[in-house]
């Protein structure tokens, strides 16, 4: 997230001061957001022997991470009030307090998609409005955005489900299973491609056609190759990376979308 918010700000005209400004500010506000998650989550990924997790593996303690949790959160802050203005610091800060509520209380609750799209959704504005004199940023750029995290909220549930299951975390995809929550992901992208290839002004390029073409046809043809492996867990990962290539494809053509202001 914070080399993508960079490289946006770099595509939408800021100085290297300003890519600067920008990237720091999504960094602190990244780390907030991950340690907040590793602080609160400290006993569900011990249950489930999440060894990649350092407070669940014992190399950090959990009170050390919440103490740094709230350093990154204000220096969230701080950075984006002081090195950006009024019009864009407010949308760093909403961005912020929107995903730390996805970690307590909405990640276990049928609205637990609504953290992600609103996140995602408010990154462009921040990193517009960021420029000096820049207009609002378009419409269809922040509905991609929602759209694009919207999906990534499926797509990254799609390996846990299992251990989540085991630990009482019941948000929308798992509500929606593996099959629903496979849909809702593929869908999801396939209307941030359709967004970020037709929002511009202007005919739809042939490369952003084919990136359209690869949403809708890549993530079916990944879960009918992913039918044949033993465990649910396996083609949630089969399944994740298919999401994931759409995805990386949607970024491409969010930071090469040209200027925006």
């Amino acid at each position: 997230m914070t080399v993508v918010a960079g490289l946006l700000a770099w595509g939408v005209g800021h100085r290297p001061s300003g890519v600067a400004a920008v990237a720091l500010t999504v960094l602190a506000s990244q780390l907030a957001v991950g340690w907040s998650n590793d602080h609160l989550d400290a006993a569900r990924d011990a249950a489930v022997g999440r060894t990649d997790k350092p407070v669940a593996a014992g190399a950090v303690s959990r009170r050390t991470v919440g103490l740094a949790t709230r350093a990154a959160a204000l220096a969230t802050v701080v950075l984006a009030v002081t090195t950006t203005n009024r019009a864009a610091a407010p949308w760093a800060i909403v961005g912020l307090v929107s995903a730390l509520l996805y970690n307590r209380p909405l990640k276990s609750t049928p609205v637990s998609v609504l953290p992600y799209a609103v996140s995602f959704g408010v990154l462009p504005a921040f990193v517009v409005l960021a420029l000096p004199g820049a207009p609002a940023p378009p419409v269809w750029l922040v509905v991609a955005a929602a759209l694009l995290g919207a999906g990534a909220h499926f797509a990254n549930v799609l390996p846990d489900l299992a251990d989540d299951a085991r630990t009482g975390v019941r948000g929308l995809p798992h509500r929606l299973g593996a099959t629903g929550s496979r849909a809702a992901a593929a869908g999801l992208l396939l209307a941030a491609t359709v967004a970020l290839v037709a929002g511009p002004p202007g005919p739809p390029s042939w490369a952003g056609m084919s990136a359209v073409a690869t949403a809708a046809v890549v993530p079916p043809l990944a879960w009918y190759a992913g039918r044949g492996a033993g465990r649910a867990g396996d083609r949630g990962v089969a399944a994740f990376r298919a999401v994931l290539l759409v995805a990386l494809i949607d970024v491409v053509l969010l930071v090469s979308s040209g200027p925006l202001v």
